[in-house]
């Protein structure tokens, strides 16, 4: 009886985990650039042969590879990325890989993140225009040029952000490794004006929460039955005794 109570309370933390992702995603749902996380689960076994037990394991988190939409803002500092890749903005915790291409100049010509951190090129330097010469325009390759001068060029990244990754901001990821620049890439690109979207799905989201809930309630019964049955057990042989 009581491996019935540890399995069922294995299966609420790990239910209690993917709620807290579904959480998230859903708040995150118009948030520029993000990737929704997904859990993946295994069964931990305890004992072997035909006392073997089954447990859920607590489970890894994953970031979803799904594209996001992209929107036409027309906005000169909107970037958007097309195929496999990843921004570059180096923050107080380091470099942080992004989607999130809402860009702007500030005063001192640097091109900056939406959150103020400053975006890198491929070689992890910060980006410097000048301030003088307006908005730039940009190649599919991230070149960008003021006064149809070169000037710079935004940084594209291969990551594989792995199992378990730490999330900075809304959207940012902090890589466990070194990430390595994309180089003669033809399938991945810059679309200036345009911002990725989201790739979280809101009615799907909103469709495992529901799931999440009844096997919820589904393993909370299971636990007040194994109560039920602990209690009558103790009764019957307290009564022999």
């Amino acid at each position: 009886m009581r491996d019935s109570l540890y399995v069922a309370l294995s299966a609420q933390m790990a239910l209690e985990r993917r709620l807290d992702t579904i959480a998230d995603n859903v708040a995150n749902a118009s948030t520029v650039g993000f990737r929704a996380t997904g859990v993946k689960f295994e069964d931990v076994v305890s004992g072997a042969g035909q006392k073997s037990v089954s447990f859920a394991s607590s489970g890894k988190t994953y970031l979803s590879g799904a594209h996001g939409a992209m929107t036409e803002t027309g906005n000169p500092f909107d970037f958007a990325i097309q195929g496999d890749a990843w921004f570059a903005i180096d923050t107080p915790a380091g470099t942080v890989m992004t989607r999130d291409g809402r860009f702007s100049m500030n005063e001192n010509g640097e091109l900056m993140s939406v959150e103020g951190h400053p975006v890198l090129d491929a070689g992890g330097a910060p980006i410097q225009l000048d301030p003088r010469n307006g908005p730039p325009k940009a190649g599919a390759d991230g070149s960008l040029r003021q006064n149809e001068q070169l000037v710079g060029s935004i940084g594209l990244y291969n990551f594989d952000p792995g199992q378990n990754f730490v999330r900075y901001g809304n959207s940012g990821i902090v890589p466990a490794r070194t990430p390595e620049p994309v180089t003669d890439r033809s399938d991945v690109g810059i679309a200036q004006g345009f911002v990725e979207e989201s790739n979280v799905n809101p009615v799907l989201e909103m469709t495992r929460l529901i799931m999440v809930q009844r096997a919820f309630e589904n393993t909370a019964a299971l636990v007040r039955q194994t109560d039920s049955s602990t209690d009558e057990a103790i009764k019957t042989l307290g009564s022999k005794s």
